[in-house]
């Protein structure tokens, strides 16, 4: 499975601890930036992760900031792009089983470091329920 991965600034640290993570745990990262903790604007490095993800390049995608806010409404604003901002294993989940999430948002100021994972590891591992949550993605769409 690969796995598209963006921050900005603020949410950088989190996306070198995740790239790791995943790659540990087999998954094929592709990185869109940034890479450093100078400042920049989130929708530069976000946007062309949620295209990809969109255009099935990626099979899914984390965005990370300091809130994990701005970065999931940058990534919403691609048709076909899903993303959900997550702070703890249960929203990772239901991402993924009631929202059918391609992509999560996670704030790094928010979130601790022990829960990041347990919040990726929960939303890759879910499935999406589809039944009566089907109709609610297709508005969406």
């Amino acid at each position: 499975m690969k796995i598209a991965l963006a921050s900005d600034h603020a949410g950088y640290h989190y996306k070198l601890l995740l790239s790791d993570w995943l790659s540990s745990h087999g998954y094929e990262v592709v990185d869109f930036g940034t890479d450093s903790e100078a400042p920049v604007d989130y929708p530069d490095y976000v946007r062309p992760a949620a295209e990809a993800v969109a255009r099935g390049d990626c099979d899914a995608g984390v965005v990370l900031g300091g809130s994990g806010n701005g970065e999931a409404m940058a990534a919403n604003r691609v048709k076909g792009a899903r993303c959900a901002v997550c702070w703890n294993e249960e929203t990772g989940r239901l991402a993924k089983t009631h929202n059918n999430a391609n992509l999560i948002s996670i704030g790094q100021r928010l979130v601790s470091e022990e829960s990041l994972y347990k919040i990726i590891a929960a939303w890759l591992g879910a499935q999406f329920e589809a039944g009566r949550h089907m109709a609610r993605i297709k508005k969406l769409d």
